[in-house]
């Protein structure tokens, strides 16, 4: 045998290895589900666990679809990459929902549509940038309008403008970014601007986005209640009023906020800097954000 049969005798099997990986960490999630609707714990952020998500969002997703009366089991979420970590891709397989994901990407879309996840499964795939503008006009263009079960925002950037703009679509569950390193007192969010991106924005990576306060007055205004935050400090959850019912409670941002315990700030050669939460503070304190509640921009 010679060496270019080997190699390719290895990658086949390091791809059915994969496969066989998959199909147990899909196995593994199906049973924390199982034991969620069996065993149902009131406590939201007691439900986590992982198996697409990047966290545990998979495991609060599981605990809200098994206590809301959804409308229709269809997702759509935004800032996906290639869809190999997100928060709805266990919802396809283990659940049988569809959906639409968007990244502004078209090599992590061609990636998607090549994933045998395509053809397997109820999804559709979208490139596009997207901006408070045309997200709208892109939805119905992909046939996604009125009440669905979940939208999940996560662009880096713009959250909250975006969430502020969507009406083409009414979703039951809504889970949405902050920018834990904002805190607690000020409902603020980075400048609208169409052209935003996190890592030109600036050198640190961690101006972007928008408080979890901010999130939670917008909230309100669209008619959702805050039910809890994931552990890692990072996505914030939200119910739609007329869908809230027991266990689910409602909380204040002071009840739900968690700060986040990644450390992902850079220095300005672009590597890691291990930042503490102050010093991120120190830097968030100098760029402009504008507070939404009071409608106004702070320099500084």
């Amino acid at each position: 045998m010679n060496f270019l049969s080997t190699v390719r005798d290895r990658l086949k099997q390091l791809d059915v290895l994969d496969k066989r990986m998959k199909k147990m960490q899909e196995a593994l999630g199906r049973i924390e589900s199982r034991q969620l609707q069996l065993m149902p714990k009131a406590c939201f952020s007691s439900n986590e666990f992982q198996v697409y998500s990047q966290w545990g969002e998979d495991g609060l997703i599981q605990f809200l679809v098994n206590n809301i009366e959804l409308p229709r089991k269809v997702f759509v979420e935004f800032g996906v990459e290639n869809y190999t970590e997100s928060n709805t891709r266990f919802l396809l397989i283990n659940n049988g929902w569809s959906g639409l994901v968007i990244d502004g990407s078209r090599e992590n879309i061609e990636f998607l549509k090549n994933d045998d996840i395509y053809w397997r499964y109820n999804i559709k795939a979208e490139c596009a940038f997207i901006t408070k503008d045309n997200i709208n006009q892109i939805l119905e263009n992909n046939g996604i309008q009125g009440e669905i079960g979940i939208l999940s925002v996560d662009i880096d950037g713009n959250d909250y403008w975006v969430w502020d703009a969507i009406d083409s679509i009414d979703p039951a569950i809504v889970i949405v970014e902050y920018n834990a390193r904002f805190g607690t007192g000020l409902a603020v969010t980075v400048p609208y601007d169409p052209d935003f991106i996190r890592a030109k924005a600036h050198y640190s990576m961690i101006y972007y986005g928008a408080s979890l306060r901010a999130m939670c007055f917008l909230g309100r205004q669209k008619g959702y209640a805050f039910v809890g935050c994931n552990s890692a400090g990072n996505n914030a959850f939200f119910v739609r009023r007329d869908l809230m019912k027991s266990p689910l409670m409602e909380l204040t941002v002071e009840e739900g906020f968690i700060g986040n315990q990644f450390r992902e700030s850079r220095d300005k050669n672009g590597n890691l800097a291990f930042l503490t939460m102050e010093e991120e503070a120190m830097i968030l304190k100098e760029l402009p954000v504008i507070d939404v509640e009071q409608q106004k921009r702070i320099e500084d």
